[in-house]
């Protein structure tokens, strides 16, 4: 089931939450809406759902406009982020719920919906706490009940509001990789919110990335990563370190008048070492380490400059190196991404 939103805006009051958002979710794809709070990616999210209305712009699934239908008519699966289970229903009830309330003539048998709840239960690998009710469940364990909540009736669209960001963060982990083991098995086209960078990279087929009710970029997370539209995406895809300069006479040959620009460099791009290396290298002294696990986060003071970098080195890279505070080194970027305005060079 592919989903098509075209030209989509929505205004609360004054506040802009969605300014001509167009973009196409290909059929049986696990795609991420990432951004900022405020940033419009939960609106997007409830106006496919058809439980929030846009002021214009249509939503298209299969090619088939679902603009004005009701939300019942779209067969639409939603996972909120606090689970919403019912407290007073054991967990095989709760996932029940949605094959229980439908009318006569469409609701499957008792024994059908037996059948059918104990295989989604089994799917999300709790078939044996069906029993139970959700205040006896981790909030792992309940994030994955409602999920098989929102699969029981057969979803066209699977859509989910952050859907871990009230776990803690090795559940979030875990939970990740299921979510995505899962979805390799069922092949639902999925929408998930998030706000985290990591989980974004990790899960998705592809990933739109948002900012002020606007879509900066559109890729996998290979092409976002790799080739950032922008400064706010490479930005917001991890800690970057910036160089202002101004553009080589090649450059503004090429692209116009010579202007400031600005060098963006991934903290794991930059590179220490003791000998000068070429004339990119940067004189720089060590100012503060920080073990952080598998990583080691290095900040340097660039010689004759108030500028500080970070460094990200792996821990076995920083012991051979064996590096110190205080210490005087040379940094040299690589991986350099430049801009002007709203150019990438």
């Amino acid at each position: 089931m592919s989903i098509e939103i075209q030209h989509i805006n929505k205004q609360f009051g004054d506040f802009t939450a969605l300014s001509d958002v167009s973009v196409t979710i290909p059929s049986g794809e696990l795609v991420a809406l990432l951004g900022p709070s405020g940033c419009g990616k939960t609106t997007l999210l409830r106006i496919i759902a058809g439980l929030e209305t846009a002021d214009n712009g249509r939503i298209l699934f299969n090619g088939e406009d679902t603009t004005a239908s009701h939300v019942r008519e779209r067969r639409v699966g939603f996972v909120f982020q606090h689970y919403a289970l019912f407290r007073h229903m054991t967990v095989f009830d709760n996932v029940a719920f949605g094959l229980n309330v439908r009318p006569k003539s469409t609701r499957p048998s008792k024994g059908e919906i037996r059948e059918k709840v104990m295989k989604l239960l089994s799917l999300v690998q709790l078939d044996a706490m069906a029993g139970r009710y959700p205040s006896q469940l981790s909030g792992g364990q309940r994030q994955r009940i409602a999920l098989a909540r929102a699969l029981a009736v057969e979803p066209q669209v699977l859509l989910l509001d952050e859907p871990f960001g009230a776990l803690d963060a090795q559940v979030r982990a875990e939970l990740r990789r299921w979510l995505r083991r899962l979805h390799d098995e069922i092949h639902v086209t999925s929408v998930f919110v998030t706000h985290d960078q990591e989980e974004a990279l990790e899960v998705s087929d592809r990933i739109v990335v948002m900012n002020k009710g606007r879509i900066e970029q559109a890729g996998t997370p290979d092409q976002v990563y790799e080739h950032p539209a922008n400064p706010f995406v490479i930005n917001f895809l991890g800690n970057v370190n910036l160089f202002h300069g101004r553009l080589s006479q090649q450059d503004a040959e090429q692209h116009g008048p010579v202007e400031d620009a600005v060098s963006y460099v991934r903290s794991h791009d930059i590179e220490i070492d003791r000998k000068q290396q070429d004339s990119t290298s940067l004189r720089a002294e060590i100012t503060n380490i920080q073990k952080l696990g598998p990583t080691v986060r290095v900040t340097l003071a660039i010689a004759g400059n108030s500028k500080c970098v970070e460094a990200e080195l792996t821990r076995d890279l920083f012991q051979n190196l064996g590096l110190q505070s205080g210490e005087a080194v040379f940094v040299r970027p690589r991986q350099v991404r430049v801009f002007v305005e709203d150019y990438q060079i």
